[in-house]
């Protein structure tokens, strides 16, 4: 059974989500049932299929948020939780 693609908010949705500076606030989700982006409260909720082990969910959200933002992965950098649940990652400028 092929999994349901995933829909995403609007990337203006998102962005209005990040400081001045262009920093994403993230809350992360590892091993989800379902791979999801929601706007929440101040931050985007992501919640991923991979497992946390290796950098793999890392991996995924990266891919999965540059998929919703519509640029390549390599654009965003990951600045501060790459062993925890909460992010901050870098957006490329507009």
């Amino acid at each position: 059974m092929a999994r349901p693609k995933v829909e995403f908010p609007p990337p203006e949705a998102i962005r209005a989500l990040a400081d001045d500076d262009g920093r994403l606030t993230l809350r992360v989700t590892p091993g989800a049932r379902s791979e999801a982006l929601e706007v929440g409260d101040g931050t985007l909720l992501v919640k991923v299929r991979a497992k946390a082990k290796d950098g793999e969910a890392n991996q995924a959200v990266m891919a999965l948020l540059a998929e919703a933002l519509g640029v390549a992965t390599s654009r965003l950098r990951l600045l501060r939780g790459a062993t925890g649940r909460d992010k901050l990652v870098q957006l490329p400028p507009v």
